[in-house]
């Protein structure tokens, strides 16, 4: 440890949770869970230790007392090559039930393991330059970026070598795996805002300023950003990056966080309430006194949002070659299904797969001639370029079927609810559909369209299912979390509220006219009013 743990000093108002990082680095917990837990096993394990599994990348599974985990591995920006995937496959059907979901930060998640196999996954990890440690904890987590770096027609410069240089600086450096809470980073240079930059900790977005009389390629700099139950947009600094200084400035943000960040309580430690109490010239006057002068803001080159979403097939930048993007239902598949696309992605490309955050997962690098033919495979009946219309544009968090966290399931019902959808209306415009089973929107709900989030009520019949609705998410050029309509709703009666809001605006919008701009233009009492008319229509 390079640093003096300034906070120290205050030790009697730290939380809980602070005093044990005093005691233990969060990153000892891989070896004792190689030299002690896994050969002991759970039973093994002290309560206060279990806390800090999370800096291996791996959490408690629903029910606690079964003794299983679930693991979260980095793949930062998303990119993996076929030797990868097939290792992540061989994981899931040896250790996980196979079971493999993609997450909203473009992580691969795994269910059902046991803490004597975590020493064995860590190798196999290791052995294809991946890794579980520090996806979660209070760390820097997986780096999101653009999926499509390097082959983008959209992007200024490949940002694939920033990703892996910033995310090699980070693992495992014990200057940074005690910050105040998570911290999580995204960069990308796609116009259309692939990284989600304004719901990050820490963002790059592509930028370009004259200097010297020459244009320069480079980033501007967001801080700040965060869901959970009180979400913040990220605040945009003063400042220009070059692309040489994007380690060096990632450094100075994260070590103010470390040593400024609020440690008393839990609930206020991200770096999202220290800008919304400096804002942001302060925050950036800290960083130059680390830093040095940093040039002043240039040209934003965000011009929209396109949510993460690249399904269908696609010409890369390169000529004569492709990538396919493919749906894949809230970002669950089976190991099977990422052996086999990793076959197609050697077979038809050059190995590369690449998950987003939309929870879909792209084939790289197809030559034209060979498009056809992988069109044809049937792992790609499932997994389609060409998806229904609300399945298209449908995520979900874990839920209560893994998560202790969760109220509700999620994940099933929101597939069944975008089939149902699917099934029963049509319509031109895209509509996205967010789910989630407690506040801490893993799923993302504040950016959707349309987002759900899990709640239970009391009933005659006991607690049940509910949810509460949100209206008019979006990131980019108009970046703006939804708002939440009036009642909750029962999960049994959801299908039919949702369907007469999707029809509310099918009837009521302007020609082209989106769902966000239409959920600006008209307000949330619209809605509300027909979901009040829609509960007083069914039993």
């Amino acid at each position: 440890m390079g640093y003096k743990p300034v906070w120290e000093a205050n030790k009697e108002k730290l939380n809980k949770m602070e005093i044990v990082k005093l005691q233990k680095d969060g990153l000892d917990i891989i070896e004792d869970i190689r030299d002690n837990f896994s050969k002991n096993g759970f039973d093994s394990i002290p309560a206060e230790d279990m806390d800090l599994f999370k800096w291996a990348g791996v959490y408690q599974q629903k029910p606690k007392s079964d003794g299983y985990f679930m693991m979260r591995v980095r793949i930062p920006s998303g990119i993996l090559s076929g030797e990868q995937a097939r290792t992540l496959a061989g994981i899931a059907r040896d250790y996980g039930r196979d079971l493999v979901d993609i997450t909203t930060r473009q992580a691969i998640q795994f269910h059902w393991l046991t803490v004597e196999q975590l020493p064995d996954i860590f190798d196999r990890l290791a052995a294809v330059d991946l890794s579980s440690f520090e996806a979660c904890g209070d760390c820097p987590r997986t780096i999101v970026g653009n999926p499509l770096a390097g082959i983008d027609p959209y992007e200024l410069i490949d940002t694939t070598s920033l990703v892996k240089q910033l995310s090699d600086t980070f693992l495992g450096n014990r200057d940074f795996s005690n910050l105040p809470r998570k911290y999580k980073i995204s960069i990308s240079s796609n116009v259309y805002n692939a990284g989600h930059a304004e719901i990050n900790d820490l963002a790059f977005t592509p930028a370009s300023k004259v200097i010297n009389g020459e244009e320069v390629i480079g980033f501007h700099i967001w801080v700040g950003g965060g869901l959970s139950a009180r979400p913040y947009l990220a605040q945009k600094l003063d400042a220009f990056i070059r692309p040489e200084e994007v380690v060096e400035v990632s450094v100075a943000v994260t070590e103010i966080f470390r040593d400024y960040g609020y440690r008393e309580k839990r609930h206020h430690a991200r770096l999202k309430f220290l800008i919304a109490d400096w804002g942001a010239e302060k925050f950036l006057a800290v960083l130059k006194e680390k830093t040095g002068e940093l040039e002043t803001a240039g040209d934003d080159r965000t011009i929209g949002w396109n949510a993460g979403y690249f399904t269908g097939v696609h010409k890369q930048r390169q000529e004569g070659l492709n990538y396919v993007g493919l749906s894949v239902p809230v970002g669950r598949l089976d190991a099977n299904e990422l052996e086999e696309l990793a076959r197609l992605a050697d077979q038809y490309g050059n190995g590369s797969l690449r998950t987003c955050n939309s929870q879909n997962i792209v084939i790289a690098d197809i030559p034209d001639a060979s498009v056809p033919a992988l069109l044809k495979e049937r792992a790609l009946e499932r997994l389609t370029p060409e998806p229904k219309h609300f399945t298209a544009f449908a995520v979900s968090c874990t839920g209560n079927e893994f998560c202790n966290l969760a109220l509700v399931e999620t994940k099933e019902r929101m597939r069944q609810l975008a089939s149902f959808l699917d099934e029963n209306i049509e319509l031109d415009e895209p509509i996205r559909m967010h789910m989630i089973g407690c506040p801490n929107s893993c799923g993302q709900r504040n950016i959707a369209d349309i987002g759900f989030q899990g709640a239970l009520v009391k009933t005659e019949d006991g607690m049940q299912a509910a949810f509460d609705i949100f209206v008019g998410g979006t990131l980019g050029l108009e970046a703006k979390f939804n708002e939440k309509l009036k009642g909750r709703i029962l999960a049994e009666k959801l299908p039919h509220v949702v369907l007469q809001l999707v029809a509310f605006y099918k009837e009521e919008k302007q020609e082209g006219e989106s769902f966000f701009h239409f959920a600006q233009r008209v307000g949330t009492e619209p809605f509300s009013e027909r979901v009040e008319a829609v509960l007083q229509q069914l039993p």
